[in-house]
């Protein structure tokens, strides 16, 4: 049987993930709030240090209408230095039992490459998302941990790991090459089994502004995946740097590029101020709906 493009059935575009058991449903653009418990990321390091500062950053992002808690144990800012495996589960496994404890419904997702670290999550909270920014890069045993654990992944393209990747990031096509890599380790998932697997373009990973912006300003290319796009913009360099301010200072700047990522085809914004992202999908939203009317 010949398919054509007009066969919507088989050109729709992934709307749903397995996660803790249950179909979570992506058909509308949603939000990921960030919880690092890290004492050198570039706008919120150190600032969630106990257990209550954690639960209560937790309850607010659940509370302003957040899909996923993102809890990240390692900075990947430009120029951080890679901690150890120790470090890194030293910090991480009490903030992810205290929360999973405390929201036992709750979506996490984990921002970790490494595969050691996935499994003693998984071995602790059961399912939850691997948000991997290296795209399988850092670790080679992480696809397959990724299949044998069952699990949803989130891969994102970057340029070199973070003490290096913004030493003169050069491309031909940005776009054109970002593409590649997820379509080869989309490719790679799905020989392993794996069915549940976002993307991530990779915002300030081993780009200079002008990329950063290009993607941006090309990310409905990313449709041609058909799997969920999520953008990590938040107070990034390209907006306060841009305009010459502070990541203190970069909320208006963010929910400007928010705004435009939606309308790029978005899915998950990965953000620190969940409210006004809600708000940004909420206008959006409306917009859409008033040109069906």
């Amino acid at each position: 049987m010949l398919v054509t493009q007009n066969d919507k059935s088989f050109y729709k575009k992934k709307s749903t993930i397995n996660l803790n058991g249950h179909l979570i449903d992506l058909s509308s653009p949603s939000t990921m709030g960030i919880v690092n418990i890290t004492p050198d990321s570039f706008y919120d390091g150190g600032i969630y240090s106990s257990d209550l500062q954690i639960l209560n950053r937790a309850s607010q992002i659940l509370e302003q209408g957040g899909k996923f808690i993102d809890i990240g144990a390692m900075s990947t800012r430009p120029g951080a230095k890679e901690i150890s495996l120790e470090e890194e589960l030293a910090r991480l496994m009490p903030v992810v039992k205290i929360v999973k404890g405390r929201f036992p419904d709750v979506l996490i997702s984990v921002d970790t490459y490494r595969s050691q670290v996935v499994q003693q999550v998984f071995d602790h909270i059961g399912d939850f998302l691997v948000n991997d920014i290296s795209g399988g890069t850092f670790d080679d045993q992480l696809y397959e941990k990724i299949a044998a654990l069952n699990l949803p992944i989130l891969i994102m393209h970057t340029k070199g790991r973070s003490e290096i990747m913004q030493q003169n990031p050069v491309y031909t096509d940005v776009v054109k090459e970002v593409i590649l890599f997820l379509s080869a380790q989309v490719q790679k998932l799905k020989l392993l089994g794996v069915c549940d697997i976002l993307i991530d373009p990779g915002f300030g990973f081993g780009k200079t502004s002008a990329h950063n912006f290009e993607l941006l300003n090309r990310l409905d290319s990313f449709r041609m995946f058909e799997l969920p796009v999520l953008v990590g913009l938040s107070r990034k360099a390209m907006i306060w740097k841009e305009l010459d301010i502070t990541p203190a200072e970069s909320l208006n700047g963010t929910t400007a590029l928010h705004s435009i990522a939606l309308l790029g085809g978005c899915d998950i914004l990965r953000v620190h101020d969940v409210k006004e992202a809600m708000q940004t999908i909420r206008l959006l939203d409306k917009i859409k709906n008033s040109a069906k009317c």
